[in-house]
């Protein structure tokens, strides 16, 4: 779902790094550009609240790799997945991506997605109770739930 997204302002972010950079917002010279190298005060008031909080959301990890670690690329398919949990549908969180971090993604990518995680969470809870994993069974089918809402 990370590999999708894309950010909105690439092109201005562009000209004021000085080089030339992928569209997609989790590409590892974008996530590198972001934690560190981009001059924020070049950027206008909405273009930099927006990196900075894409900056405190995704990025904030203790990993040796970091920000190549694969944690960024997480926190955002769990914040996905919560923002549906929340109630937000598919455009609504195509919505808030893109005021909250200028990150621009299909709400058809968003909603295959979330239909694809639904599956994954029906194989575990099945694999579960076989295995007799009661619990998790049991909260894998609330996530589910959740989800479908």
């Amino acid at each position: 779902m990370a590999q999708k997204a894309r950010l909105r302002a690439a092109r201005k972010i562009q000209r004021i790094a000085g080089y030339r950079l992928p569209d997609f917002a989790f590409h590892g010279a974008n996530l590198e550009m972001i934690a560190g190298s981009l001059n924020y005060e070049q950027l206008d008031p909405t273009l930099r609240d927006q990196l900075l909080r894409f900056q405190k959301d995704f990025l904030d990890c203790r990993c040796k790799g970091t920000p190549l670690c694969g944690c960024p690329e997480e926190k955002f398919v769990l914040m996905i997945i919560e923002l549906r949990m929340e109630g937000l549908d598919h455009r609504e969180i195509h919505a808030h991506l893109l005021d909250e971090y200028g990150i621009d993604l299909f709400p058809a990518d968003i909603l295959s997605f979330l239909e694809e995680s639904v599956h994954r969470l029906e194989a575990i809870r099945s694999v579960a109770e076989l295995e007799g994993q009661h619990e998790l069974a049991k909260r894998t089918e609330a996530a589910i739930k959740d989800i479908e809402q």
